[in-house]
Formats: C-alpha cells, sequence, structure tokens
C-alpha cells in the first residue's frame, strides 16, 4: 500500500512515535527525543531552520510531558509557523510497555492509523489535503459562546473538547487557531448550544 505523504516536517517526541508514523507516512519526522530537546541546542536550530523554509507540524502526546514539549517549541517558533495537531486523550496502555503511562492514556505511537491521519488531514498537513479555508476564531468568540470568562465556561470547555476528540491540555492561546481548523464559527455556535442543551436536559 502506498505511503500518505506529508507537506510539512513533522515534530513527534520520541522513537516509537516517530515509528508510528513512518509506518504509513513518508516525508520528514523530526523527533524531539523527549525532554532531551530543552538542552539540545541543536535539534531546536534544525526546528527553526526548518520552521524559516515553511510550516512545520507539532505532535506529541496529549498529556503533560507532551504539552510542555509543545510549549518548548512554540516559544522557539513563531506561531504562524506551527500547525498544531491534537491527538484525543484515549485511556490505554502501548503494547510495549508493562505499566500505563502516568495519566493512563495512549500516546502517538499507540493511536489508531487512522485516528493519526484525519488528525493531520484535517490540519491540511498531508501532500494532499488542504485545511477548510475559514474565518479566524478569536478569543472574544469563545467569551461570547460562554467558552471562556464566564461561570461554567471551564466545564462547557471540557464538554466541546471531548465532544471534538481534542484533549483538555489546550492552552487558551492554542484553541481559537485549532478550533478554526476544525469548524466554522456557526458551526462552533451551533455546537456549543447544543451541548448546553444536553446539560440543562
Amino acid at each position: 500500500m502506498e505511503k500518505l505523504r506529508v507537506r510539512y516536517p513533522v515534530i513527534v517526541e520520541g522513537r516509537y512515535d516517530k515509528a508510528r508514523l513512518c509506518s504509513f507516512l513518508s516525508g520528514d519526522i523530526i523527533q524531539t527525543d523527549g525532554f532531551r530537546l530543552f538542552s539540545d541546542k541543536k535539534k531546536l536550530a534544525l526546528i527553526r531552520r526548518l520552521a524559516q523554509a515553511d510550516k512545520v507540524v507539532v505532535l506529541t502526546d496529549s498529556d503533560r510531558a507532551g504539552f510542555r514539549i509543545r510549549g518548548h517549541i512554540a516559544g522557539a517558533v513563531p506561531p504562524e509557523k506551527l500547525i498544531h495537531v491534537y491527538i484525543p486523550q484515549v485511556p490505554g496502555k502501548e503494547r510495549r510497555k508493562a505499566r500505563p503511562s502516568a495519566e493512563g492514556t495512549l500516546g502517538v505511537e499507540g493511536m489508531d492509523a487512522e485516528v493519526l491521519r484525519e488528525a493531520l488531514e484535517k490540519a491540511g498537513a498531508l501532500a494532499d489535503s488542504q485545511p477548510p479555508e475559514r474565518s479566524p476564531i478569536t478569543k472574544g468568540d469563545l467569551y461570547a459562546l460562554g467558552l471562556s470568562g464566564g461561570e461554567g465556561s471551564a466545564a462547557l470547555r471540557r464538554r466541546l473538547l471531548r465532544r471534538l476528540d481534542l484533549p483538555e491540555g489546550i492552552g487558551a492561546n492554542a484553541l481559537p487557531g485549532v478550533l478554526a481548523r476544525l469548524v466554522t464559527l456557526e458551526e462552533l455556535a451551533a455546537l456549543t448550544a447544543r451541548l448546553r442543551e444536553e446539560e440543562e436536559g
């Protein structure tokens, strides 16, 4: 079966994550070697150089460690050069591990290939995919929809992230951009209203 080609370099945490993606993707896949990136100036310089040439995709686990690595990269690369791709928080354990991770969820290496493909495709990271042209979603939009800054907004936001199969750890600064890649503002408003109705019903 022919492998899918990635449009941009994809940054992952470790060699098992890279092996997972290489099983169905072709293209540049860069591993950070976990927290080693924090002290590896050459690796960070490479990521910066890649981002100068074009965009780069960040695909880390949806746990605290993954978000720390993602944040470190975001501090070194301009936001317009980053495409954040998130995997859902799925309970489970990778086959090679004796015990589940500290948070008990699957990482990139344990994620179903179709879930990874769909996440990359929605982000426009595959060579034959383009993210749909959408108007931006702003922090102000999230506030107006009751997803931030109000009573019950944190709980509503968590329900929204679960419905969209997104991890709960996405920060307030990243969330508008992530949502804009997945839904229109109108779709977001309709989904938020539906979640409110379900909660009240």
